[in-house]
């Protein structure tokens, strides 16, 4: 049974290969895009575009504000949304299927409750937003700005599937799922420690690699980080050794070992 669970699994993949094929020329063009993963090495680039490919052909994009989502940009983001799981392929991002593209940033309206009970309505600025059950939300200009953002460790597809990634246990608490409790606990270990030592940073005005905005939440911490782990990871690992060190060990890379400097 489970032979013939894998050959029918197989035999769906090569037709969303075949379906989705990306063309040479689109695939260069998004390489030249991106010097971050135009660095990696042949054969992650290998993997690369077939995760490409299998995540093109089960996601369905739509654009907002009059905004029409072609194949170059759909692969631009594609792409991006890849590298986080690289060596684990699509599963963890099984729990959606729309992506919706904005030309812009995006201003939501917000509300929180006090202690006290009162109601406080404001005025958010978004750039990307991950929902648990998706959709997930993205600012085109921001996805287009990627190679020239990634100088600043700024990536906001990066950023917006480490969410995903996080929330893939329920819970938006800058742990992602780990296979045992003792992981679990050793992720808090390096996490919260690195979390409270940027805040105090942050808190203080001292220029900082990870955006500040990381000072929100843990979660958002892990967002950021993962963001300069993938497009400044010689940076970070030189400003975070411990966070880049966790950081390798669960996405099972280390590219601050071929990125160029």
């Amino acid at each position: 049974m489970k032979a013939l669970w894998q050959r029918w699994r197989a035999g769906r993949e090569a037709r969303a290969l075949e379906r989705r094929a990306i063309p040479e020329p689109l695939w260069q063009l998004t390489l030249a895009r991106l010097p971050f993963l135009a660095q990696r090495p042949a054969d992650d680039l290998i993997v690369l575009r077939r995760l490409a490919s299998l995540f093109l052909d089960s996601k369905e994009f739509s654009g907002a504000g009059g905004l029409e989502v072609d194949d170059a940009m759909a692969l631009c983001i594609a792409a991006q949304a890849c590298l986080p799981v690289l060596r684990f392929g699509l599963e963890p991002y099984a729990s959606f299927v729309g992506i919706v593209v904005h030309p812009d940033e995006v201003v939501a309206r917000r509300q929180i409750q006090d202690d006290d009970g009162i109601v406080h309505h404001f005025d958010e600025v978004l750039t990307g937003e991950a929902m648990a059950g998706g959709p997930v939300m993205l600012s085109w200009k921001d996805v287009a700005d990627a190679g020239e953002s990634a100088d600043w460790g700024y990536n906001v597809v990066i950023h917006e599937f480490a969410h995903v990634l996080d929330m893939g246990d329920g819970a938006a608490d800058g742990v992602p799922p780990l296979p045992t409790a003792a992981e679990r606990e050793a992720w808090i270990a390096v996490i919260d420690p690195a979390y409270e030592r940027f805040c105090r940073r942050v808190d203080a005005g001292r220029d900082t690699l990870l955006d500040p905005y990381g000072a929100t939440g843990v979660e958002e911490f892990f967002a950021v980080a993962a963001e300069a782990f993938f497009v400044t990871p010689k940076a970070l690992r030189a400003e975070q050794p411990g966070l880049y060190r966790l950081l390798a060990r669960y996405f099972q890379q280390d590219p601050a070992a071929y990125t160029a400097a």
